[in-house]
């Protein structure tokens, strides 16, 4: 016995080391670089190398070629232990820090670094970094100053001084000529001066008339890129981006669409006493922002089209399968048929198979598998085609032809599949016999009996009473009561459910209130921590839960167009319905907004307050 208890002891300590060692040694070691993706001409800037292990060692840079090492590398390490449900897991890393100065503009590749880990070498990936001329009139100096105090100090931003170059918004097409239904790429890119702190940015859907409009899904969080413009540097952010598929040939045009921005510049001092009181202070300054129109010239499809051509303008493949080609009468079979590519996908209509006359044809199930990928759409579109014969026999499925247009060669193709050949065998009885195929789809014609026109009985028929009739009996006044109790039954239940809700709704109006200020209490405890992403949050479930519950709006339905409406029927101004709004932009805006995080979250906790404190005076 203590031998066998020996034996299980030494096993457990095997599971436990090795369990450790596969722990340890799971977490494979990676060697990373971070550097910026653009540059100023004369300004300094950091790139790193970080290994995610302390068993580093024999780290190797590689050569900065074209850019000049002025310090580096620096070495610092860092290690946390985290413990979640009661496992502890633990990480630690070494950076290599090194400061560059580029000297000569264009595009330079810092290659890869390399470091030595349990005796394997590790490698980072290239880098590339576009190095752009300085400002015109502005030396290199003067800019490398305002870039690295943020976004410049007190007196080089004010309300008078924000230009027209300083913040806009710049509409692109990737293509001013398509064919009708190609699709193209409208992109909105705001621009920014390095000298200016854009806190808070909205727009309305720009109104793209005559082209179909698919929104490109971008990341939430937004980061700005430094971009050489117009002679000029500025931080530029993608704001969005559309895939556009015309509808029509001419001239058609996108219009301009207004956005408004919001800067944040710091309080100027006029004295000693003014600086000392004001410093840490922000002032916001509202900027329309209208985007350049621009004109795409679209062109008719040209003659050639043919009956098999289903709207399809793009690059296309087409195949098919077939579920079987043996199989009995009423049994069903089924045909996929797959159009992958690039190009219309959500507007291309079903294609037609020509199928035997006496089959039993149903609706094509039609899935779609598509995205947008590199600003067009890309996927597949998968029909599926069911199908019965109804009689045993051989048929031919013939080929499906799908036409499509090439925008690229300016030419009409055109795909086949394959052509099916069915055997079908006789089922269980005659060929008519069952109507019901498998799965329990239904015949759409009529049973036909071929040669059974005239059947005779050989056999005594049976007789039946003729005297015992329904009208009148129990069973004909039960019918007639049965409906009559089910709609009472319905009524009572419909009038109950009514009633339910307008106890629930009236409920959660009264609570809206104090449900707000509750959340508003997590939030303030948030902001006390400093916790930005949770606090945003916490604001805007406090806004939404509030609205919903006073207005009696469902979830569903919350957006800013209903609960206006909704406010204006409850006689809330125009002035507390438009505060209550750009509050909630300011909310969704602020998580990824650049500045003073401490100095936004507490005028945005105030409003929140304010805004609900005045809701809950007007509304009734």
């Amino acid at each position: 016995m203590n031998r066998l208890k020996g034996y299980y002891n030494k096993v457990f300590v095997f599971s436990l080391l090795l369990f450790v060692a596969v722990s340890v040694y799971s977490q494979e070691a990676t060697l990373t670089v971070q550097a910026p993706n653009a540059v100023v001409k004369g300004e300094r800037f950091r790139v790193s190398f970080t290994v995610n292990t302390n068993k580093a060692k024999n780290f190797r840079s590689p050569e900065f070629e074209g850019l000049t090492e002025l310090s580096g590398p620096s070495t610092s390490t860092s290690s946390s232990t985290q413990i979640i449900n009661g496992q502890r897991t633990s990480s630690s890393s070494i950076t290599y820090t090194y400061v560059l100065i580029a000297e000569e503009e264009g595009e330079f590749t810092i290659k890869p670094a390399s470091v030595v880990v349990d005796n394997k070498t590790v490698q980072s990936v290239s880098k590339t970094i576009n190095v752009l001329p300085p400002d015109k009139n502005t030396s290199s100096g003067q800019q490398q100053s305002q870039q690295s105090s943020g976004y410049g100090s007190a007196h080089s931003s004010s309300p008078s001084s924000i230009g027209a170059d300083d913040l806009f918004m710049l509409a692109t097409v990737d293509k001013k000529k398509v064919y009708e239904q190609e699709a193209l790429l409208l992109t909105y890119k705001v621009y920014v001066s390095t000298s200016l702190n854009l806190t808070n940015l909205t727009t309305n859907m720009p109104d793209l008339k005559n082209f179909h409009v698919q929104e490109v899904e971008l990341p939430r969080q937004k980061e700005f890129q430094l971009e050489h413009y117009n002679g000029r540097n500025y931080k530029t952010l993608l704001w969005s981006q559309y895939v556009l598929f015309p509808q029509q040939s001419g001239e058609l045009e996108i219009p301009a669409t207004t956005f408004e921005g919001i800067i944040s510049i710091p309080v100027q001092a006029t004295d000693m006493f003014d600086a000392i009181f004001n410093a840490g202070r922000y002032i916001d300054i509202k900027k329309e922002l209208v985007s350049n129109r621009q004109t795409i010239q679209v062109e008719a499809l040209p003659a050639g089209k043919s009956s098999n051509f289903y709207g399809g303008v793009g690059d296309f493949s087409l195949s098919s399968e077939i579920s079987t080609t043996e199989l009995t009468a009423n049994e069903a079979v089924t045909i996929k048929v797959v159009l992958s590519g690039t190009g219309n996908l959500k507007l291309v209509k079903t294609p037609e198979i020509k199928f035997p006359q006496d089959f039993d044809i149903y609706d094509p199930k039609v899935d779609n598998k598509y995205t947008i990928k590199n600003g067009r759409q890309t996927g597949n579109k998968v029909y599926e085609y069911l199908v019965i014969p109804r009689y045993a026999g051989e048929y031919k499925i013939p080929a499906l032809e799908y036409q499509y247009f090439d925008p690229t060669s300016g030419s009409y193709k055109t795909l086949t599949t394959n052509e099916y050949v069915l055997n079908v065998a006789k089922g269980s009885g005659s060929d008519a016999s069952s109507q019901v195929g498998v799965g329990g789809y239904v015949s759409k014609e009529e049973l036909r009996f071929v040669g059974q026109d005239v059947r005779f009985r050989t056999t005594s028929p049976k007789l039946i009473n003729t005297s015992a009739v329904f009208f009148g009996s129990f069973g004909f006044y039960l019918c007639l009561i049965i409906p009559f109790l089910a709609l009472v039954a319905v009524i009572f239940i419909a009038r109950k459910s009514i009633a339910d809700n307008a106890n629930m709704a009236k409920t959660k109006r009264k609570k809206a209130n104090s449900t707000a200020v509750r959340r508003l209490k997590v939030a303030k405890k948030l902001m006390a921590n400093n916790d930005k992403d949770q606090f945003y949050d916490e604001v805007l479930r406090a806004l939404w839960g509030y609205l919903g519950d006073k207005l009696v709006i469902p979830v569903a339905n919350l957006s800013k167009d209903n609960v206006g409406n909704a406010l204006k029927g409850r006689g809330v101004t125009d002035e507390l319905i438009g505060q209550t709004t750009r509050l909630l932009d300011d909310c969704e805006f602020a998580k990824y907004a650049p500045g003073d995080d401490t100095g936004r979250m507490d005028r945005i906790y105030e409003e929140a307050a304010n805004v609900i404190g005045q809701m809950e005076n007007t509304i009734k």
